[in-house]
């Protein structure tokens, strides 16, 4: 069993210890793609830098001589490219380094701790998945109002009602300044109760257009 923790490199870096620390950084990259896809909606392009990602960063790693320090830098830098054009999720973030810590645990040879690692942690971001969580969530409520409604209070009865926490984070024009459009963030008390949310507020913003979306700084669970 204490052979598992045993490193496969033993000075010199050979053929075969290289194939076998690559092969084996693919196995993680897929067990941790498997366990990120679980109950989301994972990206053709996101799932295969997850399993791309452990062979690029031991690969590095071996190439820079056993330079730990460069080779986590220049690591670091492929891992940031994700995140250049959009902002990642907790998720993604979290996954991308799990990514990057199997890699560098093949890389230094220690191949049964990456792969019990990569499972262990994967296994737990499944089993968090599917914990199921209280009716309540974080919601996008935008509201449009005609100019002449002074908008100030007007809605907090009915958000103080069906909601546990609101914010309004965002008030501007449209239609040629005609109509006002308010952006709340709103946690509700029940998630199930969102028609009798709607026909509240339609009532106070003279039936105009209302939406009510999942938070975009949420998970997209299926």
């Amino acid at each position: 069993m204490n052979s598992l923790l045993n490193s496969v490199i033993e000075g010199q870096l050979t053929v075969l210890s290289y194939f076998l620390c690559t092969a084996t950084a693919v196995i993680c990259g897929l067990l941790i793609a498997v366990c990120a896809n679980c109950r989301t909606r994972a990206t053709r392009s996101f799932t295969a830098c997850l399993i791309m990602l452990p062979a690029i960063v031991e690969t590095v790693i071996l190439m820079v001589n056993g330079n730990v320090g460069t080779g986590i830098a220049v690591a670091g830098a492929f891992s940031l490219v994700r995140f250049r054009s959009a902002p990642g999720k907790a998720r993604d973030i979290a996954a991308i380094f799990l990514s990057m810590t199997s890699g560098l645990a093949c890389a230094a040879g220690y191949l049964g701790i990456a792969v019990i690692f990569s499972a262990g942690v994967g296994l737990l971001m499944v089993i968090i998945s599917l914990v199921p969580l209280k009716a309540d969530a974080e919601y996008d409520l935008r509201i449009t109002v005609p100019e002449t409604l002074n908008f100030s209070e007007v809605f907090d009865s009915a958000l103080k009602d069906y909601c546990r926490e609101f914010k309004l984070v965002e008030v501007k024009t449209t239609g040629m300044g005609s109509m006002y459009k308010l952006k709340y963030s709103v946690l509700l008390k029940d998630a199930l109760k969102q028609k009798n949310f709607i026909d509240e507020l339609r009532t106070r913003n003279g039936n105009l257009e209302i939406a009510l979306c999942r938070s975009s700084n949420g998970s997209e669970e299926l």
